[in-house]
C-alpha cells in the first residue's frame, strides 16, 4: 500500500511531502503522485522510526507482565520501529534457540522489529560466559549482550567477554553496580533522604566505579563496551574522559533519569523505585548536558514492566522498575527540545541514528535509524511537536501499570508510526 505524507516538516526543518510506496521513500518534494491513503502532516514533525536499546518484554517467564506482543504494541504507539529485548527473561536469552525464539515472537507480532540481546554469562550468573558465537551466528544475529539487572562484576569475565565479541563486532551493554558498594536491598540514592527515610542506600560511586573500570577494559581489549542507563555526574565524567582518549564507549540515558529526581521516594510509592535508582536535581542536570553535547549518545526506555503483586509492596520488596515506551517521546520534548538543549535533528540522533548504529541495525536485511530520504525503509515516525499530554496509566497498552507520568503533563505526541511504510499507528492509536 502506498501512503502519502502531506505536508511534514522534516527533520532538518524543511517541510515537504513524503511519498512511500513499497516499503520504502519513493519521492520527497511537491508530489503529484495519488496514493491509497493520504496523511495531512500540517504541523508535524517526521522522524526516523524510534529504536530502542534497551526494553524488557518479559517473554518467556513473565507473561503476566508482558508479552512480545503487548510491548511490541507499547513501543509502536511510542514510535518505535525497533526495540532490543534483554535477556533476563525466563529461561534467560543465553543460547541461540532462545535468542530465534525472541526474533520469532517479534516476527509474530509484527509492529515492530524486535531484536534480542542476548547474556553475558550463563544464566546471568556472572560466571561462565554464555553462548555469544552461536548467538551471534543465528539467525537472531545477536551483536548486544547484557546481564541487565545484574553486573557482569569480575573484571576478568568481562574482560574475556569483551575479547569475545569484539571478533564479530559486538558489543556488551553493562549494568554497572558494583554489588560490594550497592547491594541487592540497595533501592534509594545514598545520601541525607535515604538515611531519613530507613532505605538502604544506592551510592553513584557503586555505578561510576564499574564504568571506569569498563572503559580502561574496552582500551585494553580494543573492543566496545556501552554503558547502560547513566544515573550519575560521576559516570559523564568518566565517560567524557574515555572518548576523548579515543576509547570506543557508548552510553545511553533513560527518559526518567532526565526528569524525575530522588526526591519522589519521600512518599514511598514503589512506583519510582528503579535500577539505579533516582537520583538528584544535580545529576539530572549533568545527564542533560551530556545528551545535548553528546557525551550519551542515546535515550533507552528501560521499559520493565511488572505485574500488580510484584510492585505493590513496601518500597524495600517491591520489583525495581517502570513503564517508558509509550511516553519517551513526550518526556524528551519536555526535557530536551521545550528548553533548547535537543533541536529535532537532535531528537532522531538521540532516538533513532544513534541506538541503530550503536545495535547494528543501520544495515543489513531490515535497516533501521536510517535518513528521512529516497530509496530508504519507510520507518518514519510522525509527531505533534506541541500537543499536550496528561498521561493516564489506565490507557497504556502495556499489560503492567506501574507508569511514574500517571497524571503528569507532557509536551509532544506520536500521530502515526510506520513499519517499512505499513502504518503500525494512525491517529495516534493502533492502526
Amino acid at each position: 500500500m502506498s501512503t502519502l505524507i502531506k505536508g511534514a516538516t522534516l527533520p532538518d526543518g524543511t517541510t515537504s511531502d513524503v511519498l512511500v510506496a513499497d516499503g520504502v521513500i519513493a519521492e520527497i518534494g511537491k508530489v503529484s503522485a495519488t496514493a491509497e491513503r493520504t496523511i495531512d502532516a500540517d504541523g508535524l514533525r517526521l522522524l526516523p522510526g524510534f529504536v530502542d536499546l534497551h526494553t524488557h518484554l518479559r517473554e518467556p517467564g513473565r507473561e503476566d507482565a508482558e508479552t512480545v506482543l503487548t510491548g511490541s504494541r507499547a513501543a509502536a504507539v511510542g514510535g518505535y520501529t525497533a526495540v532490543l529485548a534483554m535477556a533476563n527473561t525466563n529461561p534467560v536469552t543465553d543460547t541461540a534457540e532462545a535468542a530465534e525464539r525472541v526474533l520469532d515472537l517479534g516476527r509474530a507480532a509484527g509492529l515492530v522489529d524486535v531484536q534480542p540481546v542476548g547474556a553475558v554469562t550463563k544464566g546471568l550468573a556472572g560466571e561462565e560466559l554464555a553462548e555469544l558465537g552461536l548467538m551471534a551466528r543465528s539467525r537472531a544475529k545477536v551483536r548486544v549482550f547484557s546481564d541487565d539487572g545484574k553486573c557482569v562484576h569480575d573484571a576478568r569475565v568481562m574482560r574475556r567477554a569483551l575479547e569475545y565479541v569484539k571478533a564479530f563486532g559486538g558489543v556488551v551493554s553493562q549494568h554497572s553496580q558494583d554489588p560490594a558498594l550497592a547491594g541487592p536491598t540497595a533501592c534509594c540514592h545514598e545520601g541525607e533522604l535515604s538515611g531519613r527515610l530507613g532505605l538502604p542506600g544506592w551510592p553513584g560511586v557503586a555505578e561510576e566505579v564499574i564504568v571506569a573500570r569498563d572503559v580502561m577494559l574496552a582500551r585494553h581489549t580494543g573492543s566496545r563496551v556501552h554503558v547502560a542507563h547513566v544515573s550519575t555526574a560521576g559516570s559523564v565524567e568518566v565517560i567524557r574522559w574515555a572518548k576523548a582518549q579515543g576509547i570506543d564507549v557508548t552510553a545511553e540515558v533513560t527518559p526518567h533519569h532526565l526528569l524525575l529526581t530522588t526526591d519522589l521516594l519521600a512518599g514511598y510509592d514503589p512506583t519510582f523505585k528503579v535500577n539505579p535508582p533516582l537520583r538528584p536535581s544535580e545529576d539530572v542536570e549533568a545527564l542533560r548536558t551530556a545528551l545535548a553535547d553528546g557525551t550519551i549518545d542515546a535515550v533507552a526506555t528501560d521499559h520493565a514492566p511488572h505485574a500488580r503483586h510484584d510492585k505493590e509492596h513496601a518500597f524495600v520488596d517491591a520489583a525495581f522498575g517502570m513503564l517508558g515506551l509509550e511516553t519517551a517521546l513526550p518526556v524528551v520534548t519536555t526535557v530536551m527540545v521545550e528548553n533548547g538543549l535537543l533541536d529535532w535533528a537532535g531528537v532522531a540522533r538521540v532516538m533513532s541514528t544513534n541506538p541503530a548504529r550503536i545495535a547494528g541495525l543501520a544495515d543489513g536485511d531490515r535497516p533501521q535509524g536510517r535518513p528521512v530520504a529516497v530509496g530508504e525503509p519507510a520507518n518514519l515516525t510522525l509527531v505533534d511537536p506541541s500537543a499536550q499530554v496528561v498521561v493516564d496509566r489506565a490507557a497504556s497498552v502495556s499489560l503492567s501499570r506501574n507508569n511514574p507520568w500517571h497524571d503528569r503533563k507532557l509536551t509532544g505526541r506520536v500521530i502515526a508510526t510506520l513499519l517499512r511504510g505499513t502504518p503500525t499507528v494512525l491517529e495516534g492509536a493502533l492502526a
